[in-house]
């Protein structure tokens, strides 16, 4: 067995500015990214790809919320385990495509995880880590009113 390392990827990096917010897009941040990842590969590292989901999950939910006339909306966790689905579809896709062109015969695998939390916990008081798109002071106003959201200044 050789060295094993963890590689951290956030939900932002797997998304360029220069390209809109869609699964396509993300797919070509992707096909990117392992590139770099397969060259640690070829120096005989076993990897372990973990990432972020905060803007991917953020656009699942709102997707969820907004065809309500259709169909129910879908709880944050499912959610969650959505964004993780495709996320890791796109790198898995990705890597086994880029080790088969480098000649390299690994099996790449996806693998949805849970994290169990208290409800009680005092973190969901002060909320730190945001999802989804940027909002201007207005537009987060009214959906924290609307929706009962917490909504927060973050860089953009």
């Amino acid at each position: 067995m050789g060295k094993r390392i963890i590689i951290a990827l956030g939900g932002n990096a797997l998304e360029k500015k220069s390209l809109p917010p869609t699964a396509e897009s993300q797919l070509r941040v992707a096909r990117n990214t392992v590139a770099y990842i397969a060259d640690v590969i070829e120096q005989g590292y076993e990897i372990i790809i973990a990432h972020g989901n905060g803007p991917q999950v953020g656009r699942i939910v709102l997707a969820s919320e907004n065809s309500g006339e259709v169909t129910p909306a879908m709880p944050f966790d499912v959610c969650g385990a959505m964004s993780q689905g495709y996320i890791g579809y796109h790198l898995q896709q990705s890597l086994q495509a880029e080790l088969r062109r480098r000649g390299i015969k690994k099996p790449v695998v996806t693998t949805i995880t849970q994290v169990i939390v208290d409800k009680n916990d005092p973190g969901f008081d002060n909320p730190t880590k945001p999802i989804g798109p940027f909002y201007s002071k207005e537009e987060g106003d009214k959906l924290a009113a609307e929706k009962g959201y917490i909504i927060k200044e973050d860089s953009p």
